[in-house]
């Protein structure tokens, strides 16, 4: 095998033909099965390491290989975040035509950090779906969540066997604060689950009877309701923010894509004017509590970043975005352009998609100051990053 690639798969050449195994490592010869073939691409599935890599090490989870979630543990720690740095790298070179800066690491503890987890439900057992599949794997604990969360799994999988627990709840997530936790139903065959489900839960899962649970991250306290993302690692938020967020601030910051307030809050302690735009009903309701409740001003637009930015005349002096996966796509790279924001700070979990976004940038005149990849997701392949990007022609 040549290299490891983004989505954490081995890339290896067989007769002219680009060949993807999971699970392996640079350097190692293995023997595979074809899952798929295209003309010019295989992928396949790894049957046995035949000469095995000085990194290879044993996994910390007796499920992996099996269940979906993770697709480094076969490798230390440190490795992976060098192979990160690598594959970032040459993601912007590939897609972007970008020089690679230097890009800065920040790391925290590789296991027990996920505050939020999605457990599947069939036939009464638990787990996770198997790697590129819907067939479940059922877990008894998982080592990269919180420990609240793995203590919690084995009394769900004995209530899941009592009358009481629903047959047809499918799916559903677990977010922790540490002491409480959150029972989200994310798939009940469109059925409303009753009120009486929960507060029966939560006899033996603190909070789950709650809509909201409070977290305490980056100086802040924030309600995080059901339908609001907050950020997953709960070693890293406050160095998230503090890669994200300027130390000292003056005048209009713009918070796009600001969810409960992670951003918003402490930019509002720097600034002298803030604007959140947040699109989501749940989570917009939680910004606007969160900021009451913090005692700082955040005007909030309740509306999808593309229009709002359409709309806008004025220049603010900063802007941080944290869009989805798909990154900030054509048009809204265009209105940042068109309203020559003179800092801006892009925070992504998506390689491809932030080398369009940041090549799009620096053709309308940016260029990057800064990048930090930030690895929330330890053992999996997903990478987040933070770039600080400044217009030409003003003052550092």
């Amino acid at each position: 095998m040549e290299k490891l690639v983004h989505g954490g798969e081995g890339l290896g050449r067989l007769e002219g033909k680009v060949v993807l195994v999971p699970f392996v490592l640079p350097g190692e010869v293995v023997r595979v099965e074809t899952v798929s073939e295209t003309k010019d691409l295989i992928r396949a599935r790894l049957l046995e390491v035949l000469q095995p890599s000085a990194e290879r090490s044993d996994p910390p989870c007796e499920y992996f290989g099996r269940c979906g979630g993770c697709q480094l543990q076969h490798t230390a720690y440190e490795r992976q975040v060098e192979w990160k740095k690598a594959i970032l790298a040459e993601t912007l070179d590939r897609i972007g035509r970008l020089d690679a800066p230097e890009i800065e690491t920040v790391t925290g503890p590789p296991l027990e950090y996920r505050n939020r987890v999605q457990l599947h439900v069939r036939g009464r057992r638990i787990g996770f779906f198997r790697a590129g599949t819907h067939e479940l794997q059922p877990v008894m604990h998982c080592p990269v969540a919180a420990p609240a969360i793995s203590e919690a799994i084995p009394h769900l999988r004995r209530m899941a066997h009592q009358p009481r627990f629903p047959e047809f709840l499918q799916s559903f997530e677990l977010f922790t604060n540490g002491d409480e936790i959150q029972f989200n139903v994310l798939q009940s065959g469109g059925r409303r689950l009753a009120r009486g489900f929960f507060v029966w839960c939560a006899k033996q899962l603190p909070g789950a009877d709650r809509p909201a649970l409070d977290y305490r991250a980056a100086g802040e306290t924030f309600r995080v309701g059901h339908r609001s993302f907050f950020q997953v690692n709960r070693f890293l938020i406050d160095e998230l923010v503090r890669a994200t967020v300027p130390e000292e601030g003056d005048g209009w910051a713009l918070d796009l894509y600001a969810g409960v307030g992670l951003f918003s809050l402490p930019l509002a302690r720097r600034f002298g004017r803030v604007t959140a735009v947040e699109s989501g009903r749940g989570a917009a309701e939680d910004l606007e509590f969160n900021a009451a409740r913090a005692g700082v001003a955040v005007e909030i637009r309740r509306d999808t970043v593309q229009n709002y930015l359409q709309a806008l005349g004025d220049t603010p002096d900063f802007i941080v975005a944290d869009p989805p996966r798909a990154g900030l796509g054509k048009r809204v790279t265009a209105e940042l352009a068109r309203l020559r924001v003179p800092l801006l700070t892009l925070v992504s979990c998506e390689p491809s998609t932030l080398a369009r976004d940041l090549a799009a940038l620096a053709a309308a005149g940016y260029s990057i100051e800064r990048m930090t990849l930030i690895d929330l997701f330890p053992q999996t392949h997903h990478i987040e990053t933070v770039t600080r990007l400044r217009r030409a022609n003003t003052a550092g």
